[in-house]
């Protein structure tokens, strides 16, 4: 075996004009005696939160296993079949703190808000919001000592509402599923070229950032004397692993920048439109769900928040065969023709989560890979929505948590068991322990492998 001197540290930054590219774990990372008894090195753990809108068609999400047989997944799950011996489905789960508790309507933003938090929040159209502190964010603090970002926060639909946008509710509840504090919530970003340069580059003022669409460049081209000199110090593998990775974040730069282009030639007036946020809503999925598999290889971050779609949004998803108002045809009122093109956006919403597993798994890291060493939860602060109800939520857990979560699981908890156990289960499997979160009332059982 060849074992070369250099001793990379775990951060290690390809440095050009205005840009500072992370690297992934690469072999030349760990320690050279560390090397030589061909230990890997030690994987981090990461979290991620994917919210879904408007409840879901929970005849179609629920599997017909329990316990240790997940059995046959669920229509609605189906695409995550590829991945089933890292699924957990809990189900039994809710959010009481989302109930009027005396505030009448506003089921919908309480239910966004609850979701992470278990704190209900204050009604109020005006600037004193309150709610919780979210689970991302305590996470977040505990992971990102080591990280250049504590966390990201990425969103599918604009985050500028104000005012009053659901029966007493500041629009400010809509806006976003991340809280730093109780009364400090995080603006969730739908541009993919801000989050791009806010990982990679310096990123600037919106006409700035024109000048550079104008300009074509290229921020991996800004690193390219940095890539050389390196990929002339590293073995074969790590040269392999380098020009794979640069390879993925140019592939994201080419589609940001086509996303633009389509943005600029629209003859349609849009104000206030961000440059960068692709007008097809499968696209723009799927570049953040891709943003965030990049900032979890160059370790970046280690959480991320992700809004697929607000409370009470209307898009339509014509491009899967629902070309029908989302919230409208969520109020269902049992109707079987309407459930079941609410269960198809559900289940597009889990083809996306599906893929994003794909690339994690796809993703080599020290002696597994991404999706090994992650957590992934995806679900909503609505079950059935036409009674906007908060019990017994759509949440699926993808991710093997460096071997402390087993998958092929569907568990059944008692009814109204706190989400909030759940929270502070998936902390704990990520080294961080907290004594309360919301009304949580201890920890859900969520068996380790054996051995672990």
């Amino acid at each position: 075996m060849f074992i070369t001197k250099i001793a990379l540290p775990r951060r290690t930054f390809l440095h050009g004009l205005g840009a500072a590219v992370a690297l992934p774990l690469l072999d030349a990372m760990v320690p050279a005696m560390t090397a030589l008894a061909d230990t890997p090195a030690k994987p981090v753990r990461r979290l991620g939160f994917v919210y879904t809108p408007n409840g879901a068609t929970m005849s179609a999400w629920t599997p017909s296993g329990e316990g240790p047989a997940l059995g046959e997944l669920s229509a609605t799950l189906r695409a995550l079949e590829p991945f089933r011996d890292q699924v957990v489905v809990p189900t039994g789960l809710s959010q009481k703190q989302a109930e009027s508790l005396g505030d009448g309507n506003g089921e919908h933003s309480r239910g966004q808000t609850v979701w992470l938090s278990g704190i209900h929040p204050k009604r109020t159209e005006g600037a004193d919001v309150q709610a919780g502190v979210t689970v991302d964010q305590i996470a977040a603090k505990a992971l990102g000592n080591d990280t250049p970002l504590l966390s990201i926060e990425m969103a599918l639909e604009q985050n500028y509402l104000v005012g009053n946008c659901d029966n007493g509710y500041s629009c400010v509840y809509w806006n976003t599923i991340a809280w730093r504090t109780p009364t400090t919530p995080l603006p969730m970003e739908v541009n993919p070229r801000i989050i791009f340069e806010r990982m990679f580059g310096d990123g600037g003022t919106p006409a700035e950032r024109l000048g550079q669409i104008r300009e074509d460049r290229s921020i991996l081209d800004s690193v390219r004397e940095s890539v050389v000199r390196l990929q002339n110090r590293l073995g074969s593998s790590d040269r392999t692993k380098v020009a794979e990775y640069l390879d993925s974040m140019r592939e994201i730069e080419r589609r940001i920048q086509v996303a633009e282009k389509q943005s600029g030639a629209s003859v349609i007036d849009l104000p206030d439109r961000p440059v960068g946020a692709p007008e097809s809503y499968d696209e723009h999925a799927k570049l953040m769900f891709d943003l965030a598999a990049v900032a979890f290889q160059a370790d970046i971050t280690r959480v991320f928040t992700l809004l697929l779609g607000r409370e009470q949004t209307n898009r339509p998803y014509p491009f899967i065969g629902v070309p029908d108002a989302h919230h409208a045809i969520s109020h269902h009122q049992n109707d079987p023709v309407k459930l079941a093109k609410c269960a198809k956006i559900n289940a597009y919403h889990i083809e996306l989560l599906a893929r994003f597993a794909g690339r994690l798994r796809a993703t080599p890291e020290g002696d597994g890979t991404l999706l090994d060493h992650a957590m992934i939860l995806q679900g909503g602060g609505l079950s059935n929505s036409d009674q906007h109800s908060h019990i017994d939520l759509p949440l699926v857990v993808v991710g093997g948590g460096a071997g402390s979560l087993k998958g092929g699981r569907h568990l059944r908890f008692p009814k109204d068991t706190p989400m909030n156990n759940l929270h502070m289960a998936l902390l704990e499997k990520v080294g961080v322990n907290v004594e309360k979160l919301g009304d949580s009332t201890g920890l859900v059982t969520l068996e380790p492998l054996a051995g672990v």
